[in-house]
């Protein structure tokens, strides 16, 4: 059995797919858990995602498309055998999208029903009408409820694609982690749920809300790491591919590009290579495939040709003293 760094046995980890009964205890578990998983984290990260597990604090993270700031929940969900519970944010976003709303097909029903019976106590009637019967959850009121495995993973993915009214909405739901609805009253989770914010920083989220968080900058990884996940997400690639891949990646984001490639790019492109049975890289192989790194045309164009072989003669430069 091997030992942490405090030379504590560590316990046999659960493999991909196999949950958790409990939060890992300390920062080398949480990096385990995530490794299992597939999920490659840089220490700071795992620390912070300790923080937030250990203090029962939300966790804001920000940072660039495509560095894996969402697949955090996912995997976290995953390794801890939880509920995922996603609210995907948008412009317009409000209470009854995000929270609840009142089935009114169903009340109309209720109403037709009552009055073919011969009519019923408007008093009564109303009161029958607003209950959980009618009631339609949505993310955040399905959040605070029980959840078989223990409280949910709550997911609340592009907070910036929002507007500051929602934002303001949130800080009940995350200071209380209870929302209010006016017909039923206050429902309060019995027991927190797991908390993500991400943010791809289109907008500056206000600091009221990010004082509820803990916050995470998930930056692009280096060589090393970005090669420890690509291994991880593919590993049928072979290592010579894998490591071009990884170094022509690292060398367009140091291009004036208007969207850099993040990690999940990176993985996609090698899944097209791997499809294409492409073994090394020439600039007729990149000039085919540069639509799954490169989203915009403009970019395209700027790194097709001459361009993507002079990228590729200076990674191969790179990478042939390691070779």
């Amino acid at each position: 059995m091997s030992l942490d760094r405090r030379g504590s046995p560590r316990p046999a980890w659960p493999k991909r797919g196999e949950p958790l009964t409990a939060l890992p205890d300390s920062i080398d578990a949480v990096e385990r858990m995530l490794a299992a998983q597939g999920y490659v984290a840089a220490r700071s990260l795992a620390t912070v995602l300790f923080l937030s597990l250990r203090l029962g604090r939300p966790l804001f993270l920000e940072g660039e498309a495509g560095v894996g700031k969402t697949e955090i929940a996912k995997v976290l969900a995953a390794a801890l055998g939880r509920r995922l519970i996603r609210l995907q944010c948008y412009e317009g976003l409000d209470a009854s999208s995000a929270v609840y709303e009142w089935n009114f097909a169903a009340q109309m029903i209720a109403i037709r029903t009552a009055e073919a019976a011969g009519g019923a106590d408007r008093g009564v009637l109303q009161s029958e009408l607003f209950t959980e019967d009618f009631l339609i959850e949505r993310p955040l009121l399905a959040a605070m409820r029980p959840q078989v495995g223990g409280p949910p993973i709550l997911l609340i993915d592009e907070l910036d694609r929002t507007d500051e009214p929602f934002e303001a909405y949130l800080l009940e739901a995350l200071s209380e982690f209870q929302v209010t609805i006016p017909e039923l009253g206050t429902v309060k989770a019995p027991a927190p749920p797991i908390v993500i914010l991400t943010s791809n920083r289109t907008r500056e989220v206000h600091d009221a809300l990010k004082r509820r968080c803990l916050y995470h900058w998930v930056d692009y990884p280096d060589p090393a790491r970005e090669l420890q996940i690509l291994s991880a997400r593919c590993p049928e690639a072979q290592e010579t591919l894998s490591r071009e891949i990884v170094a022509f990646v690292q060398r367009l984001r140091t291009e004036d590009l208007f969207k850099k490639p993040g990690v999940a790019e990176t993985i996609d492109w090698a899944k097209c290579l791997l499809a294409l049975d492409v073994i090394a890289l020439t600039p007729e192989v990149i000039a085919d495939t540069l639509g799954a790194i490169l989203k915009y045309q403009d970019d395209i164009q700027k790194i097709q040709g001459s361009e993507a072989k002079r990228l590729l003669d200076e990674v191969r430069k790179d990478l042939a003293p390691a070779g």
